[in-house]
């Protein structure tokens, strides 16, 4: 769907809100109802008659744009060269995972030791690189969409593992809202990929409470991670001690069914 398509499909969900019908519509921009309808189905309209249209209606053009950038489809993953471009600067990974949890050009100056001008320039590198859209003022808009997530296996996750996951796991997980869970199972392929699209599902669950709270305060939200791995794995500490098995026999996991993965 365009822009503008997007813009009128937010528009007419407006006018329905307000109770404007194309009749009533008409009457006030002083054009027959059969021509408004036709101005609505070419699915195209200048911003000048869109401000007419919002001013007759008594709706703000601002709410009415705002809105089809917030149903503007965006994507779930960065390239392999928009990633590698990220972890060759570790401070401007910083700035992108900051905007990512939509920090503003303030917050991450009092927080870290950059430069307003340094960040800025990290900023203006994020847009040429397609993570955000750099607006005046320094602000910015996602370009990706809430259910983002870095390549499988991509330049960002192999990142993570070798710097970040032992330094996550460091911790206790016995705070407010935090938990570890580690739990074994024997399940079929079928139930496995159940499973794969529950934790999607459960991603997704994080970015709406994510856009939700952004109402809220500063001082009001912390910084939460959830860090999932789903995988046909057996601890090698495990392995070594497996007896040795007749040649042709695929070797199962405690809790696989299938040849075990590497």
């Amino acid at each position: 769907m365009s822009s503008p398509e997007l813009v009128l499909r937010v528009l007419r969900t407006q006018l329905r809100a307000a109770g404007i019908t194309y009749k009533m519509l008409a009457e006030r921009i002083d054009m027959s109802e059969s021509s408004v309808k036709r101005m609505f189905g070419q699915n195209d309209m200048s911003l000048s008659r869109l401000a007419l249209i919002c001013k007759a209606a008594g709706i703000a053009m601002e709410d009415v744009l705002r809105g089809a950038a917030d149903i503007t489809p965006h994507a779930d993953t960065l390239t392999l060269v928009q990633e590698k471009s990220l972890i060759a600067h570790p401070r401007l990974l910083l700035v992108a995972i900051c905007c990512l949890g939509h920090w503003n050009l303030e917050q991450v100056v009092e927080t870290y030791a950059l430069s307003e001008a340094e960040c800025i320039g990290y900023l203006a590198e994020l847009d040429r690189l397609g993570l955000i859209e750099l607006k005046p003022l320094n602000r910015y808009s996602l370009r990706v969409s809430n259910a983002f997530h870095w390549l499988a296996d991509g330049p960002v996750q192999q990142y993570f593992r070798e710097h970040v996951v032992a330094d996550y796991f460091s911790g206790h997980f016995d705070g407010a809202g935090e938990t570890l869970m580690c739990i074994p199972a024997r399940l079929c392929l079928p139930s496995a990929q159940e499973m794969v699209q529950k934790i999607r599902q459960l991603a997704e669950e994080l970015a709406r409470l994510h856009q939700s709270d952004r109402r809220l305060a500063p001082a009001e939200r912390d910084g939460f991670t959830l860090l999932l791995g789903f995988r046909s794995w057996e601890f090698a500490a495990f392995t070594a001690l497996r007896r040795s098995a007749p040649a042709g026999t695929p070797a199962t996991l405690p809790y696989q069914t299938g040849p075990r993965k590497r």
